[in-house]
């Protein structure tokens, strides 16, 4: 069941990374650990002041809606 979710998750990123990669730049999934999503921000995403924000009200909240679970999203 992990594999799945992982998988569903993985396919959620992929929905969205070309909006983010419009702004420079990109998401990464590191791991999925129970209801946890850890992702790694990089390009312009990794420094910037909005990034908390497009972590939360962009990628998690995508990523809740498109898995159908309730998972919390993490920047490492």
């Amino acid at each position: 069941m992990a594999d799945s979710i992982q998988k569903k998750v993985q396919e959620a990123l992929d929905d969205i990374r070309p909006q983010i990669q419009m702004d420079g730049g990109d998401v990464q999934l590191v791991a999925v650990e129970g209801t946890t999503v850890k992702v790694r921000l990089v390009g312009h995403c990794a420094g910037c002041p909005m990034s908390q924000m497009t972590l939360k009200n962009g990628i998690e909240a995508h990523l809740k809606a498109a898995v159908s679970q309730a998972l919390t999203v993490e920047s490492v």
